[in-house]
């Protein structure tokens, strides 16, 4: 590798100047369908066709109403109406997928955030990756994402993953001309943006940017993943085929039924085509708008607009959701595997202590952790700030407190060889040509690992080093060890990845401590109370990890054993049978490598447990790929967070604990939304079905079904998706994803309500038919005086429709409050709720009373709205005394 360079960068006027010239590091996403293109779409759904057929047609009977039998414009109120409504619903669910597709690409749209280390002006400064500009020197290091096209200045054992642009997985980078390929595809000393690094490090001078990038000239929109078929997916499918089912089969029912009663009320009379052909085609607008209102076509939305609601409110709880279904998966999580460093605590290194034997000099000290890191420190602010590894950078901030310009060491040395640090051998290496003129090699890494390497111990045992790090693992510190030898221009240091010099000299230890996040037992005992087991995986020593257990609330010296708590090379020794006995009990494992990490991923599984697990690094992909959900953290490498499903933006467990949550409330709201739905199904079915077979005209018209679907589906899909997460859902166990999502309590609540619903609205219908009812106070007299006609009158249209909308209205409060104990009315941070229900309150006002022809409706007094809303509520106060007497009973078994 080339002598290390003292790069200045450019100055913020020539970062200006750049953009200008060359843009800046944004992908142009592709173009999509106009917004008109994906209106139209809406109208291609059958049953919407169907309604629009058989619109077109009541068109051409209204035209030969009004031309040929001189009938009043009157005649086209129906028709008109009918387009109303199918606009109104189509035009609605438009706007709101829209606005769900908006929350997507605002999360798509984070990736352009990530951070990115330059050098401007002479000081490493970190960045978005959108603000990178052409001739930005850029600091590249394993696992992470090349932002921009660029040209190597160094690379120390390089290699990186092509694949997205060649297919090659692994491409080897160097600036050293004899060792280029020239079969590759790209230049061997060229990194291109999206590429990721896999192992190793560099620095490269960028030359192109956004579009002009390779990747930009062959770019797909990243987006939301919603590929993966979840178990939810296949019970809501199940659940439509079964509604499908049932709505078909009522539908015809209706027909049939309708065309027998017109058959024998017409018997004997003159056959009249036009009455026959508009009677057979209002028969099949009615049974096709009852499909419509009863076939779930809201489902999807009211998921879509759940899981859109739930991913931009996590992403402020510092979770970005990057798959759909992780959303949901993370409700049913039964077991969490997380790592130590960064989650569990504040990430937030410095070094407690050092101690180093045999009095070596500062200088080969200072010197040795200078050169020997990756870590950058910025120091354009009023403190430093690290730049790459938190360990690495604990060690530059320690020089930095001491007065030692670690730059300027590093600047002096000559870089000849370099061994990047990897968790199989967990120890680093620098080769250089110190300051002092001679060549050095410095080594540090896992302390047991760099003793035992080490032919002068500086006059300390390993019983003495054992001993020491036992005191500092106990207080849960991360511990490094140093070594250095001076080399001969014979000796060999590094050959075949690993160190091979054999006259190593040991310079001593350094203790770095990271404390406890003070959120983190809370959240620990939260998620345990939920029923989770949450297991630690780190490759700290076991004493380090069972201190951090301890101060977690998660290890218990008086219950815990070796049982539960294993080496990653014990581990890895284990037969999968003897792994599968022994992975229900584990709660730590210690000095755990990567592989070590899927395979208890993979055989928690079998237990048919829902697998969550933490990883930050390239090397946890796989754990990432094979969980449930996969949890990468906000500044682990690009690889970490490509595999992944959520990024814990925070990095902190409590943030695990609130996606848990607000799975399991995303869950339950999809219920509430299903609850509500399928009562309203069986209630509008049963009754118009009733109708046709009692030989009146349909008691809700197209127009107000179209109405009631417009409630049912947008507007309570909106209301009951939006509502917020909850942390009771916390102190429930976790669900069986195998379950179907219909409970028994649901069923008895929907059959139960809908089939009340039914009885009350079939007796009013016979009232209403049976006599001549002006006003709902007529009712109070029992029953009025005046016989009535087969056809229901306006004004009795007008109160059937509107105390069935009601009915409707306030049973959505009791599916607001389904699996809670809580009032109905408590409505803190519901804003969402509370505005389509007003608007739905305003909206079934403003169409009673201005509605007219239309909707079949006209005004009625404001004593009858009174009445209607008044006596139709006993449906929430019936709710809210179910909940009261739950509440009470539970209250009283607790005490």
């Amino acid at each position: 590798m080339e002598d290390t360079k003292s790069y200045k960068g450019l100055t913020l006027a020539e970062v200006e100047e750049s953009r200008k010239q060359y843009g800046s590091n944004v992908l142009t996403p592709p173009k999509k369908d106009s917004l008109w293109s994906q209106f139209v779409k809406k109208f291609k759904d059958p049953l919407i066709i169907i309604l629009l057929i058989a619109g077109v047609l009541s068109i051409g009977i209204s035209l030969y109403e009004y031309y040929y039998l001189k009938q009043g414009a009157s005649v086209f109120f129906e028709p008109g109406g009918i387009f109303i409504a199918i606009l109104l619903a189509t035009g609605l669910a438009f706007y709101f997928e829209m606005k769900a597709e908006q929350e997507f690409q605002v999360l798509n749209r984070v990736n352009d955030d990530e951070p990115v280390q330059v050098i401007r002006e002479g000081n490493a400064i970190e960045i978005p990756k959108k603000d990178v500009v052409t001739g930005d020197i850029v600091i590249v290091t394993t696992g992470e994402e090349v932002p921009a096209d660029g040209e190597l200045l160094e690379s120390v054992m390089l290699s990186v993953d092509e694949s997205t642009l060649t297919g090659e997985p692994i491409a080897e980078k160097t600036t050293d001309s004899a060792r280029f390929d020239k079969d590759a595809t790209f230049p061997s000393n060229h990194l291109m943006r999206g590429t990721k690094v896999m192992e190793g490090h560099g620095v490269m001078k960028v030359f192109a940017v956004g579009d002009h990038t390779e990747n930009g000239k062959v770019f797909k929109a990243a987006t939301i993943d919603d590929s993966v078929k979840t178990p939810l997916d296949e019970q809501l499918e199940r659940l439509g085929s079964l509604v499908s089912k049932a709505s078909y089969t009522i539908g015809a029912l209706i027909v049939v039924g309708r065309l027998v009663q017109y058959y024998f009320h017409t018997v004997g009379e003159p056959f009249d085509v036009v009455a026959a052909i508009a009677y057979f085609l209002q028969t099949i607008m009615i049974a096709v708008t009852l499909i419509v209102v009863a076939v779930p076509e809201g489902l999807p939305m009211a998921v879509n607009l759940s899981l859109a609601y739930s991913m931009r409110r996590m992403l402020k709880t510092n979770n970005l959701v990057r798959k759909m279904h992780a959303c949901e998966t993370m409700g049913a999580t039964t077991v969490i595997c997380t790592d130590k460093t960064g989650t569990l605590t504040q990430n937030r290194m410095q070094v407690a202590d050092a101690k180093f034997f045999g009095n070596p000099s500062d200088e080969i000290i200072y010197e040795g952790i200078a050169v020997n890191s990756t870590a950058q420190l910025d120091l354009s602010g009023e403190k430093p700030t690290v730049l790459g590894n938190p360990t690495e950078g604990a060690l530059l901030l320690w020089l930095t407190e001491k007065g030692v310009n670690y730059k300027e060491l590093k600047n002096k040395a000559v870089n000849v060889e370099e061994l990047p640090f990897s968790t199989e051998r967990k120890y680093m290496a620098t080769v250089v040509k110190s300051s002092t003129g001679k060549k050095i090699l410095y080594i540090k890494g896992a302390p047991e690992i760099i003793f035992g390497m080490c032919k002068n111990t500086a006059g300390v045992t390993k019983a003495e080093i054992d001993a020491q790090l036992l005191v500092y693992q106990n207080q849960a510190m991360r511990t490094l060890a140093f070594a250095y030898q001076e080399l001969d221009d014979t000796d060999k240091a590094i050959e075949d990845k690993k160190v091979v010099a054999d006259n190593l000299t040991f310079l001593g230890i350094v203790a770095i401590s990271d404390p406890v996040r003070p959120d983190v037992p809370e959240a620990v005992k939260e998620v345990t109370d939920a029923g989770i087991a949450i297991k630690i995986v780190t490759g700290d020593t076991p004493a380090t990890a069972k201190e951090i257990g301890r101060q977690i609330g998660l290890w218990n010296d008086s219950t815990d054993g070796d049982i539960n708590i294993i080496t990653g090379p014990e581990f890895a020794a284990l037969t999968d049978q003897e792994v599968y006995e022994r992975v229900m009990d584990l709660k730590i494992i210690a000095r755990a490598r990567p592989m070590d990490k899927k395979r208890l991923v993979e055989t928690l599984q079998k237990h048919n447990q829902v697998v969550a697990v933490t990883g930050d690094g390239t090397n946890d992909a796989p754990a990432l790929k094979a969980a449930h959900v996969g949890l990468s953290m906000g500044d682990g490498t690009s690889v970490a967070k490509e595999a992944s499903d959520i990024t814990i933006v925070d990095n902190s467990f409590a943030s695990i604990g609130r996606a848990v949550m607000w799975g399991r409330s995303l869950y339950r709201n999809i219920q509430r939304f299903i609850l509500f739905q399928l009562t309203v199904n069986v209630a509008a079915c049963l009754i118009v079905l009733a109708g046709a077979f009692m030989g009146t005209e349909s008691p809700l018209t197209v127009t107000q079904m179209l109405w009631v679907n417009l409630i049912m589906d947008t507007f309570a899909a909106m209301a009951l998706a939006s509502l917020p997460p909850t942390r009771r859902v916390m102190e429930d166990k976790p669900r069986d994803r195998r379950k179907f999502i219909i409970n028994r309590p649901m069923w008895n609540f929907i059959i139960g309500v809908g089939l009340l619903f039914f009885v009350i609205l079939l007796c009013l219908l016979h009232i209403f038919e049976s006599y001549s009812v002006q006003s709902i106070t007529e009712l109070f007299g029992w029953m009025p005086q005046q016989a009535g006609t087969p056809s229901l009158t306006a004004i009795e249209l007008s109160m059937f429709f509107t105390i069935f909308v009601f009915l409707q209205f306030w049973n959505m409060f009791n599916a607001r409050a389904f699996g809670t104990e809580m009032s109905a009315l408590h409505l803190k941070d519901c804003s969402e709720f509370k505005l389509i229900v007003f608007f739905i309150f305003v909206g079934q006002i403003a169409i009673v009373n201005i509605g007219g022809n239309f909707f079949s409706v006209c005004p009625i007094s404001l004593v009858d709205w009174l009445i209607i809303i008044g006596s139709t509520s006993i449906v929430l106060w019936i709710g809210e005394l179910m909940r009261f007497i739950r509440r009470k009973a539970k209250n009283d078994k607790v005490s």
